[in-house]
């Protein structure tokens, strides 16, 4: 009887809906293969949340270090190939790790073992190639969507600006920050320079959100941001500013 191990891993994708293969789901289909093939699984390797371009997984990692051999084992098994890797490079250099350890990849989805070897290859190479390509779908379809909610002014992610919180998705007003802000730009509509700025709100006792004093970059941060706490908002540093859904920290006449 062949020998191998089993790898499974839900990606962080999965986790927002895009990943098909839950965990469970993956066991069943190896189990099935397995029993077919007359092959002995003779342990599970698991990673849940690991997405399928991180380069630390848990599980496979101690795989790759050498906690299977062959002998005894000869193979790791996967529901699909793109539980390896979804990033073609990154599938091609763990396989070749993988055979450094003498351990051949078989993928119950694609089976290209039982293909003869140019077949086996032609297919391997082309769901490696159709991972990186849904691997980008993925990407596509989650950046539209966060920019079609930018494009009403919504808060579509990332880290909230000074002033405000998240909140069920949205960006509300922090009153203790905004009142740094506000202390901001009214020394900037007197004409203090940022240093002057800086100076004025460490001698205020004012800290930053790291609770450290302030420091220029810190101020010029908060003056760049001017657009949305005068309630605009735009998506990445090439959207396009647009009225925004939360409410502003500047009123029009400060």
């Amino acid at each position: 009887m062949k020998r191998a191990v089993a790898y499974c891993r839900v990606s962080t994708d999965g986790q927002v809906g895009e990943d098909k293969f839950g965990i469970e789901a993956q066991r069943e289909q190896i189990k099935e293969y397995c029993e077919k093939n007359d092959i002995e699984v003779s342990q599970w390797f698991i990673d849940e949340g690991v997405s399928g371009t991180a380069k630390k997984r848990p599980a496979f990692d101690k795989i790759l270090g050498g906690e299977v051999t062959n002998p005894p084992v000869q193979y790791i098994i996967v529901a699909k190939a793109d539980r390896i890797a979804r990033d073609i490079n990154l599938y091609y250099a763990y396989k070749s790790m993988l055979k450094d350890l003498d351990l051949e990849i078989l993928s119950v989805a694609e089976d290209w073992s039982a293909q003869d070897k140019l077949t086996a290859m032609i297919i391997e190479n082309f769901m490696a190639v159709a991972a990186e390509i849904e691997r980008e779908n993925i990407r596509i379809r989650t950046s539209g969507g966060r920019w079609i909610k930018a494009n009403k002014g919504g808060y579509s992610g990332g880290r909230a600006p000074m002033g405000y919180r998240i909140e069920n998705k949205r960006l509300v007003i922090n009153e203790a920050e905004a009142e740094i802000v506000r202390f901001i730009f009214d020394r900037k509509a007197q004409g203090m320079s940022m240093l002057s700025t800086v100076k004025a709100l460490n001698e205020a006792g004012y800290k930053t959100r790291g609770g450290k004093p302030f420091v220029i970059s810190t101020v010029q941060s908060i003056w760049n941001n001017e657009r949305t706490y005068r309630g605009e908002y735009r998506y990445g540093k090439d959207g396009e500013w647009v009225k925004g859904e939360h409410e502003p920290i500047l009123k029009d006449d400060e």
